[in-house]
């Protein structure tokens, strides 16, 4: 069992939409527990509106030392994907969460503001750890063809940390979706759609390739 924290302390990054997109799309092939342990409980109020069955096992709101404790209890599972609080107050939580994780996923948005946060939870909970990570950038804008570059190149060259391959588009579906309760294995693969699932597709398949080159058998 693997755990996968999804983290910044910038608030509004969309770390509950990765946590449940990614949990939806790893459920093709493996066994997923969503746990939440943020205030906000955002991801309660997601699954509360699911129109279908979640194709993950859902932990609702717990206290994040219940994640030491899963690894002694006798479930089976491939990977938790836990939601965050995003926000300074709440660091006794994350740094809670992060001593049981495996894996940080640390969502960023293509914005000026987000660039502090982001770098004060890679450099002052994550690293200390010694926890292998990887930056997403997310919400990128389609119609700005500068700007994936950019921002690539300022996490390769200023930042030098580590980033998923694949980056997360801003459509209009991702802003619907926790009102609607759809996940990217409800929501119809059509041409409006298609552009969300083949994101949230690849990310899972990369995310499951973090754990392999790691020589973690899965």
């Amino acid at each position: 069992m693997k755990t996968i924290a999804i983290a910044n302390q910038k608030g509004g990054v969309g770390k509950t939409t990765v946590t449940m997109q990614l949990a939806a799309t790893l459920s093709r092939r493996h066994r997923v527990l969503v746990v939440d342990v943020d205030p906000q409980r955002s991801t309660m109020w997601w699954a509360e509106n699911a129109v279908e069955r979640l194709p993950f096992d859902f932990a609702g709101s717990q206290q994040p030392g219940v994640l030491a404790r899963l690894h002694r209890l006798d479930i089976d599972y491939d990977f938790v994907v836990v939601d965050t609080p995003g926000n300074l107050e709440a660091a006794s939580i994350l740094e809670t969460v992060l001593d049981a994780a495996d894996f940080v996923l640390v969502p960023q948005t293509p914005e000026p503001l987000a660039v502090d946060p982001t770098e004060r939870t890679i450099q002052r909970l994550i690293e200390p750890r010694g926890l292998r990570y990887s930056v997403l950038l997310n919400r990128i804008d389609p119609r700005i063809p500068s700007q994936l570059k950019f921002w690539t190149e300022r996490l390769d060259t200023d930042w030098g940390v580590p980033r998923f391959e694949t980056h997360w588009r801003q459509y209009k579906i991702h802003a619907e979706a926790p009102v609607l309760g759809q996940l990217v294995t409800s929501i119809p693969d059509n041409q409006r759609n298609a552009g969300l699932i083949a994101d949230v597709t690849r990310l899972g398949y990369e995310m499951v390739e973090q754990f392999a080159t790691a020589g973690v058998g899965m």
